[in-house]
């Protein structure tokens, strides 16, 4: 594990909290097959730039035929079906319940991880981890919570995830990250092109306003800095880390509600900030002691 991966998952969630609720507008603006295949593009073509301005993309005609087809299979099982399930989930939910039930994901991972990664989850990021997902339970009043079409289609969502973050983790030992990150969202829009060709919704995209092309973009921006900062830091850092520390991102999504939406705080809400806080100086300070640890015995 390097601190710069860990910094880079950091800003993963923090993206991420601000991506979900934005979303909840951009869905609400756009149909959200078509809006899902446009920010996916879009971000392709970021990823696409940045790879040539890193001067990586002749790196791409040296993958084997093994990892085209790895890269394939992340495309499908995570930059195509999860999104589709997403959005359409999310259209259907608040995008804080949205984001509580995508936070779960760490579960998912931390248990096809054991498996198929031999990676154990240190106690003590488990802890953290109950404590913030225990945080957000409060936070975002999920004792009224009703699991419906919405938050069933965003837990399929996230399952299919979990999956493509093992293979992911597993693929960038010989990749780079910006490349997995690159496979996932080309070949991922592939795979929505032909689904919107299927349902014959391609036309819409004539019929699209100026300001949801803008909101679009927007979105895509920040897509693009969450797969680069992703899949570049879960490169260094254990993937079961990785998913805890995106925990961040609900409560990031819930301030955001809180200044904008509902501008109250109940008691309820006060105790799971404690809990947050408590999660996440339990996470900072298990990270940083295992930093402090590395360096004691890469100086010995």
């Amino acid at each position: 594990m390097t601190i710069k991966g860990v910094w880079l998952v950091f800003a993963t969630a923090l993206i991420s909290g601000f991506s979900i609720f934005l979303n909840k507008f951009s869905v609400s603006m756009v149909q959200p097959y078509l809006f899902t295949f446009l920010k996916n593009i879009m971000t392709t073509l970021f990823l696409f730039s940045l790879l040539l301005l890193l001067r990586e993309f002749s790196t791409l005609k040296t993958l084997s035929l093994r990892h085209w087809g790895r890269l394939v299979i992340i495309g499908l099982v995570g930059g195509s079906i999860p999104f589709l399930l997403f959005f359409k989930g999310l259209s259907l939910t608040s995008s804080a319940a949205g984001s509580f039930v995508h936070k779960t994901m760490f579960i998912f991972v931390a248990v096809l991880a054991l498996f198929f990664l031999k990676e154990k989850l240190h106690k003590t990021v488990f802890i953290s981890a109950l404590l913030l997902l225990a945080g957000n339970f409060l936070l975002l009043k999920l004792q009224t919570f009703s699991f419906g079409t919405g938050e069933l289609l965003i837990l399929l969502a996230t399952v299919f995830w979990a999956v493509e973050n093992i293979l992911s983790k597993d693929l960038v030992k010989t990749v780079s990250g910006t490349i997995v990150a690159f496979g996932r969202m080309f070949f991922g829009s592939l795979f929505i092109l032909l689904f919107l060709a299927f349902t014959q919704d391609l036309g819409q995209l004539m019929q699209l306003t100026g300001k949801q092309l803008l909101w679009t973009v927007f979105t895509s921006l920040l897509l693009f800095g969450y797969t680069y900062t992703w899949y570049n830091g879960i490169k260094t850092v254990k993937i079961t880390t990785a998913t805890a520390i995106l925990l961040l991102g609900s409560p990031v999504t819930t301030l955001l509600n809180f200044i904008f939406v509902t501008h109250t705080l109940s008691l309820s809400e006060f105790f799971g900030s404690l809990l947050l806080i408590s999660g996440i100086s339990l996470l900072l300070y298990f990270l940083e002691r295992k930093k402090t640890h590395q360096d004691t015995f890469s100086t010995a």
